[in-house]
């Protein structure tokens, strides 16, 4: 790992973005970023305003994003695929199949396909760490959530055998689970707002409380540029011990 890692981050102003990117910066990481909302020139523009020492990347596709990250600090230590999409509570029988399509996309493929463009600069340094954003959901199952359960097991599985595969050439390969973590694109502020709908959803947490951001933030950095080395091939929940 380099004195001063270059990390990529996906969908920055999404789910667990903002504790990630405040924590690797903390701990002395140079960043490139990517949010949807950063193919609007304006957008992109007002990000790299208020936070001068990030790239705010254009571009959308995982290969053009991956190139711009290269081309920009011409390394890539690590990779921090932060996906979201709806979770979608419907039972199975009234599944909408391109709904679920559109969540395996988000969730499945985009990790995948950032990935597959991620490892060969990565195996030309020597090394490097992918890190996708998942949920615990598919750790315990959830009952009516068969498209968002499917669809981040699946990104599970997929680190979990890219572990394998990519050690070899010195990459690391791990998971992050959250779920019952305070951010905008689970839990809209209106909902935690309600003290009702917080008690309902605190009560089947066992440490009886929200988690935050920042605390997904703090593993996400240990993973991407911390002493750690020796990890790969592990699924992490951040849960408050619900998974």
């Amino acid at each position: 790992m380099s004195a001063s890692p270059v990390v990529l981050v996906t969908n920055v102003l999404h789910y667990v973005g903002p504790g990630a990117v405040a924590r690797l910066q903390r701990d002395g990481a140079r960043l490139a970023v990517h949010d949807r909302s950063f193919a609007e020139p304006a957008a992109r523009q007002a990000y790299a305003a208020a936070h001068p020492e990030i790239t705010a990347l254009a571009e959308q596709a995982p290969t053009a994003l991956v190139a711009a990250a290269l081309a920009g600090h011409g390394r890539l230590d690590a990779v921090v695929s932060n996906d979201d999409h709806p979770a979608v509570r419907a039972p199975l029988e009234a599944v909408d199949l391109d709904t679920f399509r559109a969540g395996l996309e988000a969730m499945l493929v985009q990790p995948f396909a950032l990935a597959q463009a991620a490892v060969p600069a990565m195996k030309r340094q020597g090394g490097g760490r992918i890190i996708l954003v998942t949920s615990a959901a598919p750790l315990r199952g959830l009952a009516n959530y068969g498209m968002y359960a499917a669809a981040r097991g699946g990104a599970n599985a997929l680190a979990l055998t890219l572990a394998k595969e990519l050690a070899p050439h010195n990459i690391l390969v791990n998971a992050v689970a959250p779920n019952y973590v305070e951010n905008p694109s689970y839990f809209p502020p209106a909902l935690l707002a309600d003290p009702a709908a917080r008690a309902k959803m605190e009560k089947n947490i066992p440490l009886r409380r929200l988690g935050k951001p920042e605390e997904v933030g703090a593993l996400i950095a240990f993973l991407a540029i911390g002493d750690c080395g020796f990890i790969t091939g592990h699924v992490v929940p951040v849960a408050g011990g619900w998974a």
